[in-house]
């Protein structure tokens, strides 16, 4: 058996979010479905032409899920059908939520949904690099410590795994109304944290 000792060491550091990613969905409900379907594609095509003229790129525009299902009602209702599309959206102007949603209301009034918004840092490798190093330190501060309790000197490191957190900022999905948007909503991006464990396995010297 291998002797030694195990330990894990943890690392965790901030940033400023350099980019803001929204999700917006485009609902709708009809008596059949080729009409909730090509409702729903119509609108999703403006609300797309809307975003692009507030200035996002066609790279920065996907699309997220496509939903087809029954919309069940009453017993004795007549039966309805809701389509539903999300467009996933990436931005770099972190103030520019309230005008991106402003447009996307515009475009599809009711039939507008708000999934989420979530800052995010596009670059995380030197952050990367600053928690594994500090995650290494602790790692080794607690083998050294574990070694002076058992009698023992460290010794070489004999293998390390790493297992990595990122923690985006995000608010949560709720339905647009057309009417409730008027001013434009500033929203703040905080910082996000990223967060590395190393489990690091030292020999005895």
């Amino acid at each position: 058996m291998d002797t030694g000792v195990s330990v894990v060491g943890t690392g965790q550091v901030s940033g400023t979010p350099d980019v803001l990613h929204v999700t917006f969905g485009v609902e709708q409900v009809e008596p059949d479905v080729a009409t909730a379907v090509a409702t729903v594609g119509e609108r999703t095509d403006v609300v797309i032409a809307a975003l692009r003229a507030r200035g996002i790129e066609e790279s920065r525009l996907a699309t997220g899920a496509v939903n087809v299902f029954q919309d069940y009602r009453e017993p004795g209702t007549d039966a309805g059908y809701r389509a539903s599309h999300t467009i996933q959206v990436e931005t770099k102007d972190l103030t520019g939520f309230g005008a991106l949603l402003n447009a996307a209301v515009d475009a599809a009034g009711n039939s507008l949904t708000l999934h989420g918004l979530s800052f995010d840092i596009e670059d995380k490798s030197e952050l990367l690099i600053e928690a594994r190093r500090l995650a290494f330190e602790q790692a080794k501060a607690k083998a050294e410590h574990l070694a002076s309790l058992a009698g023992f000197s460290l010794g070489s490191v004999t293998a390390i795994s790493e297992t990595y957190n990122h923690a985006p900022i995000g608010l949560q999905s709720r339905r647009a109304s057309a009417k409730a948007f008027d001013a434009a909503i500033n929203v703040t991006p905080g910082e996000n944290s990223i967060e590395v464990s190393l489990q690091v396995q030292f020999a005895w010297a």
